[in-house]
Order: C-alpha cells, then structure tokens, then sequence
C-alpha cells in the first residue's frame, strides 16, 4: 500500500451496498473518516485485512479474489461486484491480486453499525421528532446525534433496545435571543441536547455573573440536577434564536441515567483500583483532605468538565463522595464523554460500614 492517504468523495460511499440508504449528511460524515489507499499492481492488497475491524471496498481499478475452496472472482472498481466489501464475501478468501493499481476504500464496521443502527431505528421511530423521513435525517445528523457523539458519548453506550423509546421521548424546543432555558437554584425538570444555537451558561458567585461556558450544536446540559436530585446550580440563557432537544426527568432516569451509571460495591471497586483504576474523589477539597481514599484524584463536581482535556481516556476510575450522589451527577458527566467511570454504590458510607 502507499503511504500517502486520502478520503473518498460522499457520491463514492453512495454507491456501496450497506450505505445506499444513508443520507447526503451521513455520507459527508463517513467521508471526514473513511480512507482511501492505492495497491500497486502485483500485490495482495487484502493481506492482513480478511478478518479486520474494517470492511473494504473497491473504488477503481481490477483485482482477482482467491477462494480457500477454490475458485476465483475478478472485481472492477464500479461493477456491482465492487459495491460489495472484498473481505466479506461468502465463501471465505484465500488471497487477492491487483490487477492493475487499484484504490481502495476502508470503513470501519464499528462506525457502519452505529450509523445503521440509529438511522434506521430512527426512521422508523413514531417519534414527536420525525414527522417527515427527510425531517428525520436532518434531525439524526445534526450535532446531538452526529457521528462523533454516537461513537464516544452518552448516546453511544445506549443498549439497542433504548434508542427507539429514547428518540419518541425526546421533545424539540424552540428558543428565542436572551431566552431563559434553566435558572440558578430551580428544580430539575429535564435534560437537554443542544441542536442548534448558541446558549451561555452563567453562575452567580459573589452577586456577580460569572460565565463559565458557551455551549454549542451536541452539546448537553440539565443533567447534574436530575443525576444529583439538588437543584440548578447554573442559568443557561440562548444567545440567539436556537433549538433543542429535551427530556423529561422520567424518560431520562430510565432511558439515560441507568445505563450509563456503572454501579459497584466497595469491595469490587477497591479491586479495579488494585488492577490500575483511580479513585475519583468528587467531594470539596476541605471534605477531600479529611478522609480521602488512598492514592484519590480530587475532582470537585463543579471542576468535572474541565477535566475532560486532563484525564487519561484509557484508565478506568472509580468516582465517589459522601453518600453517592454527587458522585452519580460525576460519573455521568464523565460516561457522556467516553469516560470508563464506575459509580461506587453508596459513597464514602457503604466503605465505613463494611469496614
């Protein structure tokens, strides 16, 4: 294979068998992530690639697939044989040859699964947010559900079974310039998805407004009060005309809250700390310094979000408080970003009685 890569054009990927009912958004989503390679003449450009994570397509050129039982086919880029992965034949391959050069486009099954699963559970969905079909593909690739929230977000560790309930749950709100979404010290209500728009979000400290974030098209907000069952600690206000996407407390309990929290007992907890996870205390640190658990990372609830550039995404932690709640509004923030944080049942109180 070159070196040099490059990415397919979304009217390439159209023509592919499993994305011919994506939508012009999707595939321009697909192209920023697929690549494109060039196999010289003469070389088996499949070696090592017949049991991969990746399926692989022929874009242009002629190359002869071998079979284990015999037999042989050639492809050309642009038949029907090529809309179909080279590596994902029905009878198993042996080896292949290229022809001629050939370019090759490589799509990972992960990214083509999730893609299928939410666009077609969607599609299908008797939803407030669908209506139309086309309304639906604008809505399921705007940013709250864009590829890269469906890979390594709060969507994204769903089970299956959830999307569809949650896609019917979901409710669009449209919000006018200077609107007030949340207010400081109100109760939780529901838990927002920002699909278009900007909205500022202010907290009071000392009688002055500080702003402490400017959310955008996928992000979230609303959580910590439902999580934490306290009350708003923040206003969100909308800096122009926007839109969201809004859940009830009900439907975000059952179909958010408790698939992404990962409860464990302290005795399971303290053994993923001894194989490498860190405890995440996310108490103040005056309460932090009094009885912290060896070897704990503070991170204050307050601080949560601007630890997602910090922490290391390849460790697993394990996010306690007081009594576990602080520490659930935590390890869901975390969880919505692709974080692996356990939730310990109880907080620091299930450790003092099982000590």
């Amino acid at each position: 294979m070159d070196a040099s890569l490059t990415r397919p054009r979304p009217d390439q990927l159209a023509a592919l068998a499993p994305l011919a009912g994506f939508s012009a958004q999707r595939l321009a989503e697909l192209a920023q992530v697929a690549v494109v390679e060039r196999a010289r003449r003469g070389s088996d450009p499949l070696h090592e690639r017949l049991e991969g994570p990746q399926s692989v397509f022929l874009l242009a050129g002629e190359l002869v697939l071998a079979f284990e039982g015999g037999g042989t086919l050639v492809v050309v880029g642009g038949s029907d044989e090529a809309r179909q992965a080279l590596n994902r034949q029905r009878d198993r391959l042996a080896r292949s040859k290229a022809i001629t050069d050939v370019d090759l486009v490589m799509l990972d099954d992960e990214v083509l699964d999730i893609l299928a699963t939410w666009d077609q559970v969607a599609a299908g969905a008797d939803s407030t947010l669908t209506g139309q079909a086309a309304a639906a593909d604008a809505r399921i690739v705007s940013g709250a559900f864009g590829l890269g929230k469906l890979r390594s977000g709060a969507f994204a560790q769903l089970p299956v079974a959830h999307i569809d309930e949650l896609l019917k749950r979901f409710e669009r709100v449209k919000t006018a310039p200077g609107e007030t979404v949340i207010r400081e010290g109100d109760q939780g209500d529901y838990y927002f998805v920002v699909e278009s728009g900007r909205f500022s979000v202010e907290r009071l400290v000392g009688g002055a407004k500080v702003l402490l974030a400017e959310l955008k098209s996928g992000d979230a907000f609303g959580e910590e009060a439902l999580v934490s069952e306290a009350k708003r600690n923040a206003t969100v206000t909308s800096l122009g005309e926007g839109e969201l996407l809004r859940l009830g407390r009900t439907h975000f309990d059952e179909l958010l809250r408790e698939p992404l929290l990962r409860r464990v007992a302290f005795a399971e907890a303290a053994e993923k700390v001894r194989r490498g996870a860190l405890w995440l205390d996310v108490r103040y640190p005056s309460e932090y310094q009094y009885d912290k658990l060896p070897g704990a990372i503070n991170v204050p609830l307050a601080e949560v979000r601007n630890m997602f550039a910090v922490l290391d995404r390849s460790r697993e932690y394990v996010a306690y408080c007081q009594s576990g709640r602080r520490s659930a509004a935590a390890a869901f923030l975390f969880a919505q970003r692709g974080f692996k944080v356990w939730l310990l049942e109880g907080g620091l109180r299930s450790v003092q009685k099982s000590a």
